[in-house]
């Protein structure tokens, strides 16, 4: 059954995602070929999943609207979301960005800011195409999300320089960096369709939830992926002492001979140190325990919708591929491990 939600979610995203890449492509062109806006069509240009988009056009038609009603949110979350992007790899100074050079790598660090600026701005000018009745909630809505990443990237560069971070402090980073901005895509696109503000928590709940499994996915990837399928180095955060969910959590657990290994590990460069840290991991059992978490946020995600069509049994009725997305969306996060 989980495939076939996987396969239905995969079948819709591509539908959503045309609509959404033919609306940006349309609105990206008003702005002039200048120097200005050549980093932002560029940055564009590298694909992604689009998952922010689709979510936002996929709650809309699941509450009874259209798709094409949900495109200026849908592009507005987009847009914000690459201008953090193009901003992170500047503080990160990060070389690569989808396989491709980052915009201060193929141009310069000032420019990539200046075009970051006007990429948060014509964000903001997309939402102001939404139907007027939505636009006061979706501009809050947006403009409180937007705080809330900043909060979330100001505590990932302060957990940089700590060693007593604790997975409590490490769970509240990821809600605000990552997960705030795929629940307001779903918030948003509830408000889109006109959903009342129960149906929207529901969404914004679900959405939280996904997004933390999303990130705990990530971490448990990038230290136990296979770079074949996934595009990336394995052990890239433990190279990089990253505090992860299985780094914090196997620094709380680990005594003895464990804890004297794990320490002489961080801050060292040593040959073998990403597959010294794994067998540590798997000793401690610290991966068993992110998969764990893994499907705790899925099934809380679940129970989110669940628990609100118990209450509004019509509420998500608009749409059945788009709730096949909702649900497979959920699913994808625990078929990607596998």
């Amino acid at each position: 059954m989980r495939d076939a939600a996987t396969f239905d979610a995969k079948a819709a995203m591509a539908a959503y995602r045309t609509t959404f890449e033919e609306g940006c492509g349309a609105f990206l062109a008003r702005y002039p070929e200048t120097e200005l806006y050549a980093p932002v069509r560029y940055l564009m240009s590298l694909g992604g999943k689009r998952l922010r988009p689709v979510l936002v056009m996929a709650a809309c038609e699941a509450c009874g609207g259209k798709a094409e009603d949900a495109l200026p949110a849908a592009m507005a979350v987009e847009l914000f979301h690459n201008f953090t992007l193009m901003h992170d790899d500047i503080m990160d100074d990060a070389p690569l960005r989808r396989g491709q050079p980052t915009v201060h790598e193929k141009w310069d660090a000032n420019t990539a800011i200046l075009s970051g600026d006007a990429l948060h701005v014509i964000a903001c000018e997309a939402l102001l195409q939404a139907p007027s009745k939505a636009l006061p909630e979706l501009l809050r809505v947006f403009h409180r999300t937007a705080l809330e990443v900043c909060e979330g990237q100001e505590q990932d560069m302060a957990f940089e320089s700590r060693s007593d971070v604790e997975l409590e402090e490490y769970m509240e980073m990821i809600r605000l960096k990552t997960s705030v901005l795929l629940a307001a895509a779903l918030d948003m696109g509830g408000s889109s369709a006109g959903a009342d503000p129960h149906v929207r928590a529901a969404l914004y709940e679900f959405g939280l939830h996904v997004g933390l499994a999303f990130q705990l996915q990530d971490d448990y990837l990038d230290a136990f992926g296979n770079p074949e399928n996934f595009g990336k180095q394995v052990g890239g955060d433990i190279l990089a002492d990253k505090k992860t969910f299985l780094l914090i959590r196997a620094m709380e657990k680990a005594q003895g001979a464990d804890r004297e290994a794990l320490l002489e590990e961080l801050g060292s460069k040593r040959e073998g140190k990403v597959n010294r840290v794994l067998d540590l991991y798997r000793r401690l059992g610290v991966d068993a325990e992110l998969r764990d978490a893994m499907a705790g946020q899925v099934t809380l995600a679940e129970g989110a919708l669940a628990r609100m069509k118990a209450a509004t049994p019509q509420a998500l009725q608009g749409s059945e591929a788009a709730m096949a997305l909702l649900h497979g969306v959920a699913a994808m996060v625990t078929a990607r491990l596998n």
